[in-house]
């Protein structure tokens, strides 16, 4: 009984704390989809990305920067829910983990805003300079790619993640093949040799460039794969993303600019 009433008052102030507010109720329970880490994984899988443009509020639901709410669950204190809306605008609010959620939510969490972070710092510095030989011997460089906007996938052959998405950003080019202000170019690990047999039984459409591993690690200083960037036609960073699904978001939107 004791449990059934705490539960209640829970609920209450929850409940009581968003009618005080401007912004829409929370499109999930924030307590219950922390009851297991499968509810909170397919969740969050579906409705949360951070690598996207969004309103950041606190836990008072006080608008912060986009840097402050990573930084807060990288503090591994609180997990993101996205706030209902009537616009096409994202809201984002922080909520407390609770003592008993699985210790995996807030890994997860943890990691994957460590990662956005990152990137998001990233975001809005020139792309290093450059000047490199794809697969079929073409010239790639900043100087030739002036004025395009650029996708840049960075991966290696035994990047399962990397491969998986093949037939999801070749289907993205396929996309945008009538756009010739659009590029898509990927800087791989591995040899020439090795590329060439294994994209014989795996093709990708993008520009392939080989032996890019000390470019990535040292120039880029890329801790996760595949990573993708999208460059503006001036050549600056807007967008760097982990994931097929962030891409297609980003760069539907950099192509509307």
């Amino acid at each position: 009984m004791q449990k059934f009433i705490s539960f209640i008052i829970t609920v209450f102030i929850f409940t009581s704390s968003f009618s005080q507010t401007k912004y829409g109720k929370p499109e999930v329970h924030p307590i219950q989809i922390q009851n297991t880490f499968e509810t909170w994984s397919a969740y969050q899988k579906k409705n949360i990305m951070l690598s996207r443009d969004f309103v950041a509020l606190d836990a008072s639901s006080k608008e912060i920067s986009k840097e402050a709410f990573l930084n807060e669950l990288i503090n591994g204190n609180h997990i993101p829910i996205r706030l209902q809306s009537t616009d096409s605008v994202f809201y984002y609010k922080l909520f407390k983990i609770q003592p008993k959620s699985d210790t995996s939510i807030k890994a997860t969490i943890g990691q994957t805003a460590f990662d956005e972070l990152k990137n998001h710092k990233t975001e809005g510095k020139p792309f290093p300079k450059f000047s490199f030989t794809d697969l079929n011997g073409n010239i790639v460089s900043n100087e030739t790619m002036k004025g395009k906007i650029i996708v840049i996938k960075c991966w290696y052959i035994h990047c399962a993640a990397c491969i998986k998405e093949f037939p999801a950003v070749n289907a993205l080019v396929e996309k945008y093949k009538t756009q010739k202000d659009i590029l898509f170019i990927s800087l791989a690990e591995d040899s020439p040799e090795q590329l060439n047999t294994f994209l014989a039984r795996k093709p990708l459409s993008y520009s392939v460039i080989p032996d890019m591993k000390s470019y990535m690690n040292e120039t880029l200083e890329l801790n996760a794969f595949p990573t993708h960037f999208i460059l503006n036609k001036e050549g600056v960073i807007t967008k760097v993303v982990n994931s097929y699904e962030s891409l297609e978001v980003a760069l539907e939107i950099e192509s509307k600019l």
